[in-house]
């Protein structure tokens, strides 16, 4: 993509490996990536992988994303019929994950990463919820807001659900698993990701 856009900068997101990152301007999390898509002051910029997100912060911007076909598995199975029925059924407000469809976003009441979700409920207080994201995800915010009735049309990630305490363990315990990067790799990516906490260290100035 830098070979067909000579120049334009690449911002790519957090859960990307550290060799997408050390081909990375910046690196962004669902929360800040708009902040960080405007920080690269140019009029184009390459946003990888997720496409969704990518549509989302392109539509509040009059920066011009350009876009890798990626989509997160979890987020791209919800439908907008599984959620109008959710809806119907459970009389829900709608939270949603901006790496959903647009078909998805379009239902929602709310889009936003799991931290402004977060401030959503605690500002709206709603009786009843469906959060339109991982499960685990929807976990953490039931324990935080137990006052509110939590609808999860439920889809697991597979990855995330391999981070298990006992799996620690059993790392920690047997030294076992151990992920080596390339010290050249590792300072490129770590310019990717000092650039993103610049630019929100900027923000709370």
């Amino acid at each position: 993509m830098r070979r067909r856009h000579p120049g334009v900068p690449v911002v790519s997101y957090i859960n990307t490996s550290a060799e997408v990152k050390a081909e990375s301007d910046a690196c962004c999390t669902s929360a800040n990536a708009l902040q960080v898509v405007e920080s690269m002051g140019c009029a184009q910029v390459i946003f990888v992988p997720d496409r969704y997100l990518g549509q989302y912060i392109a539509a509040q911007t009059t920066v011009e994303l350009i876009l890798w076909e990626g989509s997160c598995e979890v987020h791209e199975q919800f439908s907008a019929a599984q959620v109008r029925q959710t809806r119907e059924r459970f009389a829900a407000q709608i939270v949603a994950h901006p790496e959903c469809t647009p078909e998805v976003l379009a239902e929602a009441d709310f889009v936003g990463s799991t931290t402004a979700m977060a401030g959503w409920l605690r500002t709206h207080q709603p009786q009843n919820v469906a959060l339109i994201t991982e499960c685990s995800m929807a976990d953490n915010l039931k324990a935080e807001f137990p006052q509110i009735r939590f609808i999860q049309p439920c889809n697991l990630c597979p990855h995330m659900q391999r981070i298990t305490l006992p799996n620690i363990y059993a790392c920690l315990r047997d030294l076992q698993h151990e992920v080596t990067v390339d010290p050249l790799v590792a300072a490129r990516a770590r310019h990717a990701l000092a650039r993103m906490l610049a630019v929100g260290r900027r923000d709370r100035v």
